[in-house]
């Protein structure tokens, strides 16, 4: 596999309007472009690398101009739907930020598998994800069209497949393409609670009054996501991420029982038959599962969010290893707050430098703790992605 190309090394450039241009749709799963920089796929493997990786998650979104002129004419899942559109959006953050971003992860969301097994979604203005007939009983779960004769998931979300085809032709090689699923309980939480929630109660409860059909209804999740991740890097992802968002609001024994074994599950499906292509597993809030996550589950990498310091999370996952007899690495990637963006561009080199001195030299991915927002500025996170590339090539020297 080709080495990172350099910052200054001559490379074709991609089309720099700001304004959405069609380019013609690639579907050809064969031929993609030769990548000409694999360091994130080197890092997420385990490799020695000269230089900490960086991407960050919700890199496309409404804090870009770019992509709110996208969504003023077209609707959010529409956006998702159509591969033009998707690809545009994915690529618009490599545009903005050449040769700063180490990765692509591609325009969609984690509610489509729920639209796949039959359930409405809408994104809503102002209030986000709305399903308006959740499952508030386990007889709903028969309103599912996933145990149906000729259900296919494959057929279900192809739109998906061809955006993710589509792009990777339209990225031309400069940076690897991610894909991504939402994990079963993160989805079951929004299919019980019809939306987001500060409690989850209604899911939650679910746990406890009905827990065979929670378990259920979470192997049937986590058997359309495998399948699912599986379909994404065939039509052309080069690693994917499983976010479980809602981890946190699982306490140990919950996320033990309700979350773990569904991860752990997913992840080996997808490695039966990608054994070589990076997994990562983002289980936010739930630092208290760290050593679970790197020894009970085949993922390559662990995303951590702000909450816990990375050397306290780098010296328990490696002691974990170590007592379970595995000699594999497993790579964290993280984990600035989010919110520090809003700060001064000095107050966020500080901060993105002692992020990156927690990690040390040691394998890391860097990223936020969890998405970008609406109203960041969009030059805060180049400050951000630009000292990562200087700080974390420092301390590899």
């Amino acid at each position: 596999m080709p080495s990172e190309a350099p910052a200054t090394a001559a490379q074709p450039a991609l089309d720099t309007k700001p304004v959405f241009n069609p380019m013609p749709l690639n579907f050809d799963t064969h031929n993609f472009p030769a990548l000409q920089n694999d360091l994130y796929l080197r890092t997420a493997r385990g490799e020695q690398t000269e230089r900490a990786p960086v991407w960050c998650m919700r890199q496309a979104g409404r804090y870009l101009p770019e992509f709110r002129a996208i969504r003023v004419e077209n609707e959010f899942f529409r956006v998702c739907r159509t591969p033009e559109l998707a690809t545009e959006v994915t690529v618009q953050p490599i545009r903005r930020y050449a040769g700063l971003l180490d990765a692509a992860i591609i325009f969609s969301d984690i509610l489509v598998i729920p639209q796949a097994m039959g359930l409405e979604v809408e994104m809503v203005p102002g209030k986000g994800p709305q399903l308006p007939q959740p499952l508030r009983t386990p007889a709903d779960m028969a309103r599912l069209t996933d145990h149906l004769p000729g259900f296919s998931v494959d057929t279900e979300l192809d739109y998906v497949y061809k955006a993710l085809t589509n792009t990777r032709h339209a990225l031309q090689g400069h940076v690897p393409l991610l894909g991504f699923v939402g994990a079963p309980w993160t989805l079951m939480a929004y299919m019980v609670e019809g939306g987001g929630s500060k409690t989850f109660a209604q899911a939650k409860a679910w746990l406890v009054a009905h827990p065979a059909a929670a378990h259920e209804l979470l192997g049937r999740i986590a058997d359309v996501a495998a399948t699912f991740l599986i379909g994404q890097v065939r039509a052309g992802a080069q690693a994917v991420q499983v976010f479980e968002s809602w981890a946190g609001e699982l306490g140990p024994r919950d996320f033990a029982e309700f979350s773990l074994p569904y991860l752990a599950r997913i992840a080996a499906r997808v490695k039966a038959v990608w054994p070589d292509v990076p997994m990562t597993v983002f289980a936010k809030g739930a630092h208290y599962a760290l050593e679970q996550l790197a020894t009970e589950t085949a993922f390559d990498v662990v995303s951590i969010d702000w909450t816990i310091d990375p050397a306290v999370a780098r010296t328990r996952v490696d002691r974990a290893l170590e007592a379970a007899g595995q000699r594999r690495t497993v790579v964290l990637q993280g984990n600035l707050d989010p919110t520090l963006l809003f700060g001064s561009p000095d107050a966020i080199r500080q901060r993105t430098e002692e992020m990156c001195r927690g990690f040390g030299g040691s394998a890391h991915i860097a990223n936020l703790g969890h998405g970008m927002m609406p109203s960041h500025d969009p030059e805060h996170l180049r400050v951000f992605l630009e000292t990562v590339h200087v700080a974390s090539r420092a301390l590899r020297k």
